[in-house]
């Protein structure tokens, strides 16, 4: 809508809305009675393919599943029982993909306690904008499209955005000083206290993601399922990693001090472990005194971090349910990206980011002013 319309009419209003709100109104002719189609159409056609080709056929769903994280899956699932048990309610059909009922699905997630909606309390635009992604691949699974240009979607959102949109919650920084206080409450005794030590310092130093952290293996080649590998050098630790940009370098030096340093950290885990092969993190096992041989769950990084967080005192200025809110696995790459005193390339490297401004968004702390270009032009 232009600025200044608030002497025009309702009737003028609604004239410059080309009947989208009327048409979206309108149900389908045939209630939904599929609202769970079956297995993306590329699994069922594999599976009427003739029996000597049943083995490409496996390996064909196993690259089917390698295309995207479980925990993306999970959550696509989740957001499409979603989505069908609304369209269910309203009595609307799923397939094939309506813009004009997906536009009044979003609409339903951006209003609190709107007739007839049955959603809940209303959903940031993140989860909106997550909401219709996982719309998308779910309807291309079943070999449809959804086309999100659509003007009874993408004006639609356009208004959700100009409307809700607040500025990101980031989690708070881990820094250097937090991080010594969070090792600090660990049982270097232990095997799972050894373990959680090294997550947090490669976390820390490398500047990973948790999906990273828990995704590395001790060597290349190592397992099926791993996204990277360690490789232990004399000045340090390469680590090689599949990102969500493809494939990256990071280099980890050894610290100051054996007690702080991430190489050290993974070396006597690894020694005392008796690890050689496999996932690099894994769960321990035996009443804490072996370690297993399953990967651990990327939740388990930011579980570690909130925890280890609160028994540091972190924020201790704020709640416990406030400071449980602000640290996340986030916590350790927004930590090296706001401590590190660097010239901030070398941070973006660090952290795989294609732009020095998504960099900045991670540092905390960085002197926002250091570029004054009020004086550099002679004010």
């Amino acid at each position: 809508m232009a600025d200044g319309g608030q002497g025009s009419s309702a009737a003028g209003e609604d004239d410059d809305l080309p009947d989208i709100v009327m048409e979206m109104g309108r149900a389908p002719d045939e209630p939904d009675k599929a609202p769970s189609p079956p297995l993306p159409a590329t699994a069922n056609e594999i599976e009427r393919l003739p029996g000597h080709l049943e083995g490409l056929a496996d390996k064909a769903r196993d690259y089917v599943e390698a295309a995207s994280s479980a925990n993306t899956r999970r959550a696509y699932a989740s957001d499409w029982r979603h989505f069908a048990s609304w369209c269910r309610r309203q009595g609307f059909s799923t397939l094939p993909p309506d813009p004009q009922v997906v536009g009044l699905y979003i609409t339903a997630l951006a209003s609190s306690n709107a007739a007839g909606t049955a959603t809940g309390e209303k959903k940031s635009v993140s989860t909106i904008e997550r909401r219709l992604s996982a719309l998308s691949w779910n309807f291309a699974q079943r070999g449809q499209s959804l086309d999100r240009k659509d003007r009874h979607i993408a004006t639609v959102m356009a208004g959700i955005r100009n409307r809700h949109a607040s500025p990101p919650r980031q989690k708070e920084a881990i820094l250097p000083e937090d991080l010594i206080a969070m090792l600090e409450t660990l049982d270097r005794g232990s095997l799972r206290g050894l373990r959680d030590r090294a997550m947090l310092l490669i976390g820390f130093a490398g500047g990973l993601r948790r999906s990273e952290i828990v995704g590395l293996d001790c060597g290349r080649d190592h397992t099926e399922d791993g996204r990277g590998w360690i490789e232990i050098l004399d000045r340090g630790m390469l680590v090689t990693l599949r990102g969500k940009t493809g494939w990256r370098e990071v280099e980890i030096g050894r610290g100051s001090s054996d007690t702080t340093c991430p190489v050290v950290a993974i070396e006597t885990w690894l020694r005392i472990g008796r690890i050689a092969h496999g996932p690099l993190f894994r769960r321990v096992t035996g009443q804490g005194k072996m370690p297993g041989s399953e990967r651990l769950n990327d939740q388990e990084v930011a579980r570690l971090v909130k925890r280890a967080a609160l028994a540091a005192g972190v924020r201790g200025d704020l709640s416990e349910g406030e400071r449980g809110q602000k640290f996340a696995g986030h916590s350790l790459r927004a930590g090296l990206a706001s401590s590190a005193e660097i010239d901030e390339r070398y941070v973006q490297k660090q952290l795989g980011h294609a732009s020095a401004e998504m960099t900045r968004k991670y540092q905390r702390r960085r002197d926002r002013f250091r570029v004054n270009l009020t004086k550099a032009s002679g004010l």
